[in-house]
């Protein structure tokens, strides 16, 4: 028997997982890691805690299935996207730490770019929006605030990363200094229409191109893992931000078809063929994995606190001990009454770009208890993928007949089956859920021929479970209105 190990760096966690030939789960491990919170709106990571919980859970996965580096023959990355990482070349020691996706630190320089004009120069060479959420405001943060690091970088001594691009290079000893055009896409200065990186874009965000990773397919060989790190000598063959791998995991390989990830964040891509397209309803169109080395476009909408909601109520309000428990804690009461929660921790992301809204609960009586917002919590999380479907749908001829969902939240059936409520529409649960994972995995073996096709990988996957639509559309409307009102008294909240 021979395994294919996907390696998912995430916002909160690193997992190992081994696939085997019909795509099930072999093993799988998994090491949280802390977060830091410096300011107001700031997300950092340890950038040596993410690789020695990635090589930490690496190891573990192949210990518990007592399986050696030769049973395994290829390795895929799948990584938490825009996260940046700024090193020295010559040492491999950070400049300063992981500044993460949701870090809002670069929103004034946002301001800026925008009321300069940049925003529709911007979005026609990178189908993004400006937004502090990609990786080029944190570039330019780290160059402009971190000692040294400007001249270091101008004299060509710093290397940039995003997750994967950070872990590869750490794998390979030095050697591979590489991402892949998913990733390349989300940093504001990618240009995924004439496929490389821009001279203007750079340029307007002061960012030395020598720092630049080489772009490489989402499925091809890239270089053997050095053998002292434990793993032998496997060969890395795929890598793709997260919800790009989510959307190859759930095969929508052709026009028309989406997916969403629920997982810190909630991410709902559509895959809208080889040709670019901008969207009309403030969502962003970013490149998918091709196994065919042909560029080929998604449209995506970002919810920055989806999971990460469960969290909260675990972690800072001590509502549970275990994420697991707020199903039953929401299952407690028969609705959220009146309660509703925005979980705007880190500002909105689609369709609103409000960097400034706040977290909110309102609606709270003498009678609220605590499963009425454990399951408001729930529930802001399904109106958020709501909003984005919503806005998808706006800007198509051909609206969504089904949502795909996978991510560590679609395991709750109370959420699952109050998402398709919401949505009027069948939710489509695969019997795997880790598609993120399951994604990277393929895009490896596909690079190997351990798999012939994604067709092949078709036949051999287990069957789904679908959730069809129960509650009354006319409920489901004035619940949606609610939310949208209470999405707009949170707006601007933080704005100073």
């Amino acid at each position: 028997m021979k395994y294919v190990l996907a390696l998912d760096q995430g916002t909160t966690s690193s997992r190992a997982i081994l696939f085997s030939a019909d795509g099930s789960i072999a093993g799988t491990a998994q090491h949280e890691f802390p977060q830091i919170y410096p300011d107001t709106g700031w997300v950092e990571h340890d950038p040596y805690e993410i690789l020695t919980s990635q090589l930490s859970a690496a190891v573990e996965v192949l210990g518990k299935t007592q399986l050696r580096p030769h049973d395994v023959v290829a390795l895929g990355i799948t990584n938490q996207r825009e996260t940046t990482i700024v090193w020295d070349r010559a040492t491999g020691k950070p400049v300063y730490n992981a500044i993460v996706w949701q870090d809002r630190r670069g929103a004034p320089l946002c301001k800026r770019l925008i009321d300069g004009g940049a925003e529709a120069t911007v979005q026609a060479k990178t189908g993004l929006l400006i937004d502090s959420y990609f990786s080029a405001t944190k570039i330019a943060w780290i160059l402009e605030n971190v000692g040294g690091a400007r001249a270091a970088a101008e004299a060509g001594k710093l290397a940039f990363g995003t997750v994967d691009t950070w872990l590869i290079w750490n794998l390979t000893s030095g050697k591979r200094h590489v991402t892949d055009r998913t990733n390349a896409s989300r940093t504001m200065v990618y240009n995924i229409v004439e496929d490389r990186w821009d001279e203007e874009l750079l340029k307007l965000l002061n960012i030395p191109a020598s720092m630049m990773p080489e772009v490489c397919w989402s499925s091809e060989p890239l270089g053997r893992v050095t053998t002292s790190l434990g793993l032998g000598d496997i060969e890395i063959a795929g890598i793709a931000g997260d919800q790009q791998a989510a959307l190859f995991g759930q095969l929508c390989v052709s026009a028309g078809q989406a997916k969403n990830t629920y997982g810190t964040g909630c991410f709902l891509l559509q895959h809208i063929g080889d040709k670019f397209a901008l969207s009309d309803q403030r969502l962003i169109t970013t490149l998918a994995c091709s196994t065919s080395r042909k560029l080929e476009y998604a449209l995506e909408g970002s919810v920055f606190v989806g999971g990460a909601v469960v969290q909260w109520l675990r972690d800072n309000m001590k509502f549970f001990a275990t994420s697991s428990e707020v199903e039953g804690i929401a299952a407690s009461v028969s609705s959220a009454e009146n309660v509703v929660f925005v979980p705007a921790f880190t500002g909105l992301g689609a369709p609103y770009w409000d960097p400034y809204a706040s977290g909110m609960i309102i609606g709270l009586q003498r009678s609220t208890e605590i499963g009425h917002i454990a399951r408001a919590a729930l529930e802001s999380i399904a109106f958020q993928v709501d909003d984005v479907l919503q806005a998808m749908n706006r800007g198509t001829t051909a609206p969504l007949r089904e949502l795909r969902v996978d991510g560590g939240a679609s395991a709750n059936n109370i959420m699952m089956q109050f998402q398709a409520d919401l949505l009027q529409l069948p939710v489509v649960r695969p019997a795997v859920h880790e598609s993120t994972a399951q994604g990277a995995a393929y895009l490896a073996g596909l690079a190997v021929n351990f798999w012939s096709s994604t067709d092949e990988i078709a036949k051999r996957r287990g069957p789904d479970t679908i959730f069809q639509p129960q509650a009354d559309a006319g409920e489901m409307k004035t619940r949606q209105a609610r939310w949208q009102e209470a999405v707009k008294r949170a707006g601007g909240w933080n704005k100073v």
